[in-house]
């Protein structure tokens, strides 16, 4: 009897040390596969970063909506959610949560803008450097575009056309033309182009407001890039890529030579004053 006792304990013995090394082993796949989860999870979140879908101060989805959507539990979610905190893609405010980081600091002037906004021919420059990007994004948003894109071309150049007619203030209408530019620069599906081009964002910016500000308030010019604008958002919307590229270099080059030219009678203006006082 105390034999048999004695080989139940011994079996239960070699059955619980057994049972002990399977739940770690368990615990440790467990633990790998919620971490390659999380990991998936992140570089999912991270492409809707890249492609612009989630813009910088843009609030994430509901822990919900974002279960839902990406079909993994919510341990798995808060995991990913982490990982994108460690590398300084979103941030998360208690009771509010989570944010897209605002990945370029434009609060903050970099050596090169302030020594770009110091020099007064830099304009051209930065216009050069426009025509470049901005026909090849044309034509790649012409070429890529979905029907989404088209609709916020659409409604980006709807707004700067309304925001003309109401005679807004010229900050506003530069602002809204400057949207729409980027509207097209983000249907290029690039996402190296578009945030090579938002890392000098107030730069680009401050030519339009040159134009908005110069070129505007002449009824000839202003229906000159007017009809280019047009011409632009039917290029892309219609899937014209390589008429999209000309509009778009023919109209930022068409800006700087107007300006060019109204700089140019300027200086004859100036001179042909200090020729009259006899200076």
């Amino acid at each position: 009897m105390h034999l048999k006792i004695r080989q139940i304990d011994n079996q239960l013995a070699i059955i619980d040390s057994g049972t002990q090394l399977v739940r770690p082993r368990m615990k440790m796949q467990e633990s790998r596969r919620l971490e390659a989860t999380a990991e998936l999870v992140a570089q999912r979140i991270e492409t809707l970063i890249m492609d612009g879908v989630l813009k910088p101060g843009q609030a994430l989805p509901s822990e919900r909506q974002l279960t839902q959507r990406l079909t993994v539990s919510r341990s798995a979610l808060r995991e990913g959610l982490q990982v994108l905190r460690a590398r300084g893609l979103i941030e998360t405010q208690h009771g509010k949560g989570s944010f897209v980081a605002n990945l370029i600091d434009s609060s903050v002037s970099t050596p090169l803008e302030h020594l770009l906004q110091a020099q007064g021919r830099t304009l051209y420059d930065l216009l050069e450097v426009r025509e470049l990007l901005e026909s090849e994004a044309a034509q790649l948003a012409a070429a890529r575009g979905t029907e989404a894109d088209h609709i916020m071309i659409r409604r980006r150049f709807q707004e700067l056309e309304d925001l003309q007619m109401q005679d807004a203030a010229p900050e506003q209408i530069a602002r809204a033309d400057h949207a729409f530019h980027s509207a097209i620069c983000e249907a290029s599906h690039n996402p190296v182009l578009v945030h090579m081009i938002s890392l000098f964002n107030e730069l680009m910016l401050s030519t339009v407001r040159v134009s908005v500000q110069h070129l505007y308030p002449d009824h000839d010019s202003k229906r000159r890039l007017d009809r280019q604008h047009a011409r632009l958002c039917n290029a892309v919307t219609q899937g014209q890529a390589d008429l999209a590229r000309r509009a778009a270099k023919e109209h930022i080059d068409g800006i700087r030579r107007q300006l060019q030219e109204m700089e140019a009678k300027q200086v004859r203006l100036e001179h042909a004053r200090q020729r009259l006082n006899g200076l």
